[in-house]
């Protein structure tokens, strides 16, 4: 074990999420409205050995938590595989696998990722209305992510936790019925505000539903508990529910309670570039360090060196911001 990542700034990187695809089968408005842009080459993809490699790696480096996205990670065959691969890694230090998904290829393989090693599992659900489902996300599958919200609750994938991003206008509508159905379900429901990262570059700060308004929408209706004084190093403010109950509550408010200076994070895009920050205008090439034949000692010192640029916070909300030029998409959440 190497000495833990860390940035100038002495926060200690933690989790690395990892993007798997850059191609998605939804078109959700606040991530894809114009379609995917130019996808990566294949042969500019990280392979599942490239990427257990280098998985291996950040776990020398003090990792613990690994996250799976895309795109749709799902649209990458035999993505259990590569689960199995990062189970490994558990003997080294890792201690969580888990997985954002659309839900819609979920069913029929959640019973190989549960077996393979999957920890946890994220799924998206912007709408519990069929029609603004599908307006949402430019898909008729409502009853699908539905059903592959039970197989993850059947395969003992819990918390099971559910995210919709709360757009003005849109879904701000059903925040309460989103609580509902986390209370009926015992799932964890989180709900996040609207952030700048469409392809459209449509995002405008009207849209945003604030994490304060959010809770005290939920909390007029279904009385919230905090369950923690503070959010430590997490992204989220969760609640539990005043009547009991095994559902859960939480808010991840990017925009107007911000979290960078706690942040843990790094992540790694589909085609192998480095991202410090969700909203970072720069990333660095790892994959090409890589396929370089660089020693292993000359990747930790290349990833400890991008490390270290980490931006001290977003600048969402300053004037001079610039919207990343990748999507969310591309980026992975």
């Amino acid at each position: 074990m190497y000495e833990v990542l860390a940035d100038s700034y002495g926060r200690a990187i933690k989790d690395l999420r990892i993007s798997v695809t850059d191609r998605c089968n939804f078109r959700c408005f606040y991530c894809l409205p114009n379609g995917e842009p130019p996808l990566a080459r294949k042969d500019t993809l990280l392979t599942f050995e490239e990427i257990s490699y280098l998985s291996d790696i950040f776990v020398s480096l003090g990792i613990e938590k690994i996250r799976l996205t895309g795109g749709e990670p799902l649209l990458r065959k035999n993505l259990d595989e590569l689960v199995g691969r990062l189970s490994g890694l558990k003997e080294n230090g890792l201690r969580d696998i888990a997985l954002t998904t659309n839900g819609y290829l979920l069913p029929a393989r959640v019973e190989k990722l549960k077996n393979a090693g999957l920890n946890r599992i994220t799924i998206s659900l912007d709408s519990l209305k069929a029609e603004k489902f599908n307006r949402t996300t430019g898909v008729d599958a409502l009853e699908e992510t539905l059903a592959a919200i039970r197989s993850a609750k059947d395969a003992n994938l819990n918390p099971v936790k559910v995210n919709a991003v709360i757009v003005r206008g849109h879904n701000d509508d059903e925040i309460v019925d989103f609580a509902r159905f986390a209370f009926e379900h015992e799932i964890s429901f989180r709900y996040i505000e609207f952030m700048p990262l469409d392809s459209g570059h449509d995002w405008e700060r009207s849209q945003v539903v604030s994490g304060r308004e959010i809770f005290e929408t939920i909390n007029r209706e279904l009385p919230l508990e905090l369950k923690q004084p503070t959010r430590g190093k997490e992204t989220a403010w969760n609640y539990s529910f005043a009547a009991g109950g095994g559902g859960e509550i939480g808010i991840i408010a990017p925009v107007t309670e911000m979290f960078c200076g706690q942040c843990s994070r790094i992540r790694l895009t589909a085609d192998g570039q480095i991202r410090t920050c969700l909203f970072s205008t720069t990333e660095h090439n790892l994959r090409d360090v890589l396929r370089s034949g660089a020693k292993r000692e000359e990747i930790i010192a290349f990833i400890r060196s991008v490390v270290f640029k980490k931006e001290p916070r977003h600048y969402i909300n300053d004037t001079t911001f610039v919207q990343p030029a990748r999507t969310m998409s591309f980026i992975g959440g």
